[in-house]
């Protein structure tokens, strides 16, 4: 993403709206204090947040953790490799006294007294944490809302949903509230949102990077990571987060495969690409076809070789919605005294998760596994697969999910997630990417899924649909 908006070219000068890795690159270099990068986010945020409602909860002591970054610059010392970044929490993730809800109302005023792994190592970088950003009741759904907060609204149209369930993170990071967004990913939570708001999200390898605390530890489905305003920016924060901790039992990759290589270089001859316009069945709305095909062939004209691929991956909804009724046992098992409590997409997923049999695990792993095994072999052939993100344009944010896609009526409530949450069946590297606008002026992304840990192929990809697809800033931010 460049630094220019969308309305007649014009330029931004504020450094809020500059890629993180810019940002951090002044501060470092004194160019820029760390408290002034604070101070225009903070800008940002008094002039959007009561519009689109993406930060929750602010730290109040952000001044003073961005006052240390610039007194070790002052001293000589290494601020640290985020040094500065403004960085918005998912509220599902702990953050040592500040507040986490979960969205929830059962934990409206809940402080812990611990940071997450990922909070940590955000802090350890130099990062200043700028608050919590809004999240579905516990991450359970594409669109964010919850009973605590309200909706978070999508900045290129307020009337439309942000996604989810990192919503909150991608509409902060559209309009320059923060450098990057901490999530989490089970079947869609930072891809979704990342094409509905127009920035770049990662699902990594699980275990890439760890989620601690957690009550599901030996989970491969559910992952954390972040969303950012350009791939070099996720490159940036990998670089960090990524990394085994004795708390968690999941680790990737394995020893001696490291995962980022450096650079995002993507040559027309390295490789060549599967276009895969609707894994899920569930069609794919006329508005996304076009934009996500005129992406294709914009790099096709640059010298890509991409061929269309038919790649069925319906069979593998069952297996997901089991594996998800397992998790939600696992993650809320000393709460299901209190189903009725909870909102209704935890309701309903804790509902379904009790009606799972060790069968329907049994056939849900080997799917999975099959599923894997698939794409391997398309890998010894193509180099990425590339496919829409999302099947629709952001929906109504009133909306709790969309009941019809291309007039097909939807079973469930996450069916209308099936393009991501398809993809996290195989545990690859799957990132989104903005490839254009719509017909109404809305984002589109594409999804790029790679091999086993080369989440640096996967970023180097979007680095160049970045290039060769730029599509600027929304209007609430260009329109100031």
């Amino acid at each position: 993403m460049n630094d220019r908006g969308i309305n007649g070219g014009k330029t931004l000068e504020d450094v809020a709206l500059l890629p993180a890795h810019e940002q951090v690159r002044r501060v470092r270099h004194g160019q820029l204090t760390a408290t002034e990068l604070l101070e225009a986010c903070m800008e940002r945020t008094r002039r959007h947040n009561e519009f689109v409602n993406a930060l929750v909860t602010l730290n109040e002591n952000a001044g003073s953790e961005a006052a240390a970054v610039d007194v070790k610059i002052a001293k000589g010392e290494d601020p640290g490799p985020l040094a500065g970044l403004v960085v918005g929490i998912k509220d599902v993730t702990e953050t040592a006294g500040i507040r986490t809800t979960y969205g929830s109302k059962l934990f409206e005023d809940f402080v812990p007294d611990q940071d997450a792994t990922v909070v940590k190592r955000f802090r350890q970088a130099g990062a200043v944490i700028m608050g919590k950003t809004n999240t579905p009741e516990f991450a359970a759904g594409g669109n964010t809302w919850n009973e605590v907060f309200g909706f978070t609204r999508n900045p290129w149209d307020l009337e439309r949903s942000a996604g989810g369930s990192t919503g909150g993170g991608a509409a902060a990071l559209a309009t320059g509230m923060i450098s990057i967004a901490q999530g989490s990913d089970l079947g869609g939570s930072l891809r979704i949102p990342a094409s509905f708001c127009g920035v770049v999200g990662l699902r990594s390898t699980a275990g890439l990077i760890p989620t601690f605390p957690s009550p599901h530890l030996w989970d491969h489905l559910h992952v954390t990571g972040a969303m950012a305003r350009t791939a070099a920016d996720i490159e940036l924060s990998l670089s960090v987060l990524a990394g085994p901790t004795d708390e968690s039992p999941i680790v990737a990759p394995p020893k001696g495969r490291p995962v980022l290589t450096g650079g995002l270089e993507w040559g027309a001859a390295q490789g060549k690409l599967a276009y895969c316009p609707n894994i899920a069945g569930i069609g794919i709305d006329p508005t996304v076809t076009s934009v996500a095909e005129g992406a294709v062939e914009r790099l096709r004209d640059s010298g890509v070789e991409i061929r269309q691929v038919d790649l069925d991956l319906s069979y593998g909804r069952d297996a997901f919605m089991a594996l998800r009724g397992y998790w939600f046992l696992a993650q809320f098992f000393e709460q299901l005294d209190r189903v009725a409590e909870f909102g209704p997409n935890v309701s309903a997923n804790l509902t379904s998760g009790l009606k799972v049999t060790t069968r329907d695990l049994g056939r849900a792993e080997n799917t999975r596994r099959a599923m894997r095994e698939q794409f391997l072999d398309l890998f010894k052939e193509y180099d990425a697969v590339l496919t829409p993100t999302m099947a629709i344009p952001p929906f109504s944010v009133e909306e709790n999910y969309p009941e019809t896609i291309a007039g097909k009526p939807m079973e469930t409530y996450i069916d209308w997630m099936a393009p991501t949450f398809l993809l996290s069946l195989p545990s690859l590297p799957v990132a989104s990417v903005p490839v254009g606008l719509d017909s109404s002026r809305l984002p589109v992304g594409l999804q790029v899924v790679v091999p086993p840990y080369r989440e640096s192929r996967a970023l180097a990809l979007a680095s160049l649909f970045e290039t060769e697809c730029p599509i600027g800033f929304p209007p609430l931010v260009t329109i100031d």
